[in-house]
């Protein structure tokens, strides 16, 4: 009995002393094991992160030596062609055209943003363009927000207002990024809002748009639905006939938004919001088309916020928001009998504006690489390219004394209901008394006395070369926008004397605002 007692606790002993069993690795070695592990985990997970920071290939490489865009570019037929290529001003230089789609709006592209960063030197300037720019197109109504419907809207709508900002600032931005509005207010949310100053009350509805705004003045935390109104709103509703709304019109409406953005920016930057990249990234999926992909805009924020190669950060004082020069004047339409008004760049000021800030080249533009247009004394109007691609417009309306009107353009854009459709706005309007070619319709007594003699009107040329005040021809070669006065002098009554209607080509459409044919080949 004893015996077997002791040989169990040999046994005993024996499996005790073979738990014990020194460890084949000293101290060190663990340590050494330790940080290999640690090493190794942080790798997986600097490549992991890495692959969403995706630095964005520079177009360019289809172009020709000279420049100019090889293969299947934009064709810009007689317009200016403008640069897409040659040395650039850094190392990482990128410009980007911003268009914001107001789809509680019709679709138009009110909001036109062109912005460069210089992530070098972190140094960034956004371009607001305004709605009412006049641009050089074929049809009555010049301002540039029409372009996008005009076309269709969709891909062919966004590659022509591209084409036509391309050609106002002398040079193809790389990338685009077309942003619902309704993005910005999503944004806001899943930033739990943003502060921001109002600047004024606010007040309008439009049952039309299905828009209701109903903003106080006054610093405080905006919701994303308060935000979309603000960013909305142009004016108020006419009362008493009266209609309140910004002093300088869209271009006060351009200031409330840039504030807007610059204050979710700074907000955006904020630690808080890092953490929410995931609600970020289903908004941009949902509400952004653009041909960077979501690791290339990662990428541009990281070297924003985390600092470039040289870990410097880009600082909000280093982020200018400008309005492009600009100036007000009208023009006559022969769709809506009537002066519309615009606004046209200051030709000198865009120009440097371009070559200081926005564009990405070494080498300057000339005025003659921009297509800016201004209205003359005598109503026509001109481009610094000395191509005006509406031949109508090209030459000064002919002025008459016997009180007849204007005579009517066809084929308005019209609705399913026949109803006159604004090819600006996308709102029905009235559409003016129609007479027949050559009919005599007796106008209301204008407040000013009728000349006796009728006006000479001058001898139009080809519409294709502009006649300015002084009575040379084209546009300016690089001095500046011509002196050119807000508003034209009145013509008074305005006739466009009957034509014989074209007969368009099979594959030839139809300008849907004045029912002429579209020019071939452009």
């Amino acid at each position: 009995m004893a015996e077997n007692i002791g040989k169990r606790l040999e046994q005993k002993e024996s499996k005790q002393k073979k738990a014990k069993k020194p460890s084949r690795l000293t101290k060190g070695q663990k340590w050494l094991l330790a940080v290999a592990i640690v090493l190794a985990v942080v790798l997986v997970a600097v490549v992991a992160l890495d692959g969403l920071f995706v630095k964005p290939d520079l177009p360019g490489n289809g172009s020709n030596a000279d420049g100019t865009q090889a293969g299947d570019g934009i064709d810009y037929g007689d317009g200016v062609q403008p640069r897409v290529s040659g040395e650039r001003k850094s190392q990482d230089y990128y410009t980007v055209l911003i268009l914001g789609r107001d789809t509680g709006g019709g679709g138009n592209t009110d909001t036109m943003l062109l912005a460069s960063y210089d992530i070098t030197n972190q140094k960034a300037t956004v371009m607001s363009i305004p709605r009412d720019t006049m641009v050089n197109v074929p049809w009555d109504i010049k301002r540039i927000n029409s372009v996008y419907n005009y076309y269709g809207g969709g891909e062919k709508g966004i590659k022509a207002l591209y084409k036509e900002i391309s050609q106002l600032v002398g040079f193809e931005p790389d990338y685009q990024v077309i942003v619902e509005w309704e993005a910005v207010g999503k944004i806001v949310d899943a930033m739990d809002g943003v502060y921001f100053d109002v600047p004024r009350d606010m007040n309008y509805e439009d049952p039309y748009q299905d828009l209701s705004i109903h903003q106080t003045k006054g610093y405080r935390l905006l919701s994303g639905d308060d935000a979309m109104q603000v960013l909305r709103y142009r004016h108020d509703n006419r009362k008493n006939g009266k209609m309140l709304g910004y002093p300088d019109g869209d271009l006060g409406r351009i200031k409330t938004q840039q504030g807007l953005l610059k204050a979710m920016i700074e907000q955006l930057m904020s630690l808080k919001n890092i953490t929410k990249v995931n609600e970020f990234i289903k908004v941009f999926n949902e509400n952004v088309e653009t041909d960077l992909s979501f690791q290339n805009m990662l990428w541009f924020a990281k070297q924003a916020f985390l600092g470039n190669s040289s870990g410097a950060k880009l600082d909000t004082a280093q982020v200018n928001f400008v309005t492009m020069p600009n100036k007000n004047v009208s023009c006559w339409s022969r769709v809506y009998h009537s002066y519309q008004s615009y606004v046209t760049p200051n030709a000198q000021e865009l120009l440097e504006l371009v070559n200081n800030e926005l564009s990405p080249f070494v080498e300057p533009s000339t005025m003659s690489d921009l297509d800016i247009m201004s209205v003359n004394k005598d109503g026509s109007v001109s481009s610094t390219t000395g191509h005006v691609e509406d031949s109508k417009a090209a030459v000064p309306p002919t002025l008459i004394g016997s009180g007849k009107k204007d005579e009517p353009e066809k084929g308005y854009i019209t609705d399913e209901n026949g109803n006159l459709i604004d090819p600006d706005t996308g709102e029905i309007v009235s559409p003016p008394e129609e007479t027949e070619p050559g009919t005599e319709t007796p106008s209301e007594t204008p407040s000013e006395p009728t000349p006796e003699t009728p006006a000479t009107p001058e001898t139009p040329g080809t519409g294709t070369e502009t006649t300015d005040p002084s009575g040379s021809t084209g546009g300016e070669t690089g001095t500046g926008s011509p002196e050119t006065p807000d508003q034209p002098e009145d013509p008074g009554i305005i006739v466009v004397p009957p034509e014989e209607p074209a007969t368009p080509d099979a594959n030839q459409g139809l300008d849907p605002v004045t029912g002429e044919p579209l020019p071939m080949g452009g």
